[in-house]
């Protein structure tokens, strides 16, 4: 999956951010199959980045294409296959059903990827067996991220986005964690663009950018 930013800029974005970024306002190529490193301290764009490529925001200057076409002319129909069956994302604030156990929402995807390792193995390597029928709401920020990561990885997809997908996670949990993304992004031959606060997790990247 081909991604380029042709002096994209969000909309409103301080000067004093554009100027020292790595990737505002600039030439940006990210390759098929990529593993790329966002780190920036809050406030600095990383969601908005992510939510860009995702095309939940279009309040931008500057071209962002995929695949060489403008996201811009993307109709309703092609961001719904594109999300569907090319891209999956983790969310900074996780966008589960709280009132749902973990179970349910791990369920609740349209289509399944075939190739990644079973719902009972990733529940089991990531230890939330116990908690699997809690609702969401009753589980720490940590679990949450846990099966929000497993739900992402269960979907197709070419590119895995993850919004400081570690925050709330222990080294422990955090190795844990970054060996099945790993493990699921090379069974896919996937490109993988991860935002950190600036702590690397346990994964190899191709490319380091700073927002």
């Amino acid at each position: 999956m081909l991604i380029e930013l042709n002096k994209v800029v969000p909309n409103p974005l301080p000067d004093k951010i554009i100027k020292t970024s790595e990737i505002w306002n600039l030439h940006l190529r990210i390759e098929p199959q990529s593993k790329i490193l966002i780190s920036a301290q809050s406030g600095m764009g990383k969601s908005t980045l992510l939510h860009l490529i995702y095309g939940l925001r279009q309040d931008y200057t500057g071209q962002l294409l995929i695949e060489g076409q403008p996201v811009k002319q993307f109709t309703f129909v092609q961001w719904e296959q594109w999300r569907r069956r090319s891209i999956s994302l983790v969310f900074q604030d996780l966008r589960l059903f709280p009132h749902l156990s973990a179970h349910e929402n791990l369920e609740l995807i349209p289509d399944i990827n075939p190739s990644a390792p079973s719902v009972e193995e990733m529940v089991n390597r990531l230890g939330l067996e116990p908690h699997l029928q809690q609702p969401v709401s009753t589980l720490s920020h940590g679990q949450r991220q846990r099966i929000a990561i497993i739900r992402a990885l269960r979907k197709p997809f070419r590119l895995l986005l993850l919004d400081e997908p570690f925050s709330h996670l222990d080294e422990s949990n955090q190795n844990l964690a970054s060996e099945l993304i790993k493990e699921v992004v090379e069974q896919q031959e996937a490109g993988l663009i991860l935002s950190s606060l600036g702590s690397a997790p346990a994964l190899s990247f191709d490319h380091q950018y700073s927002l």
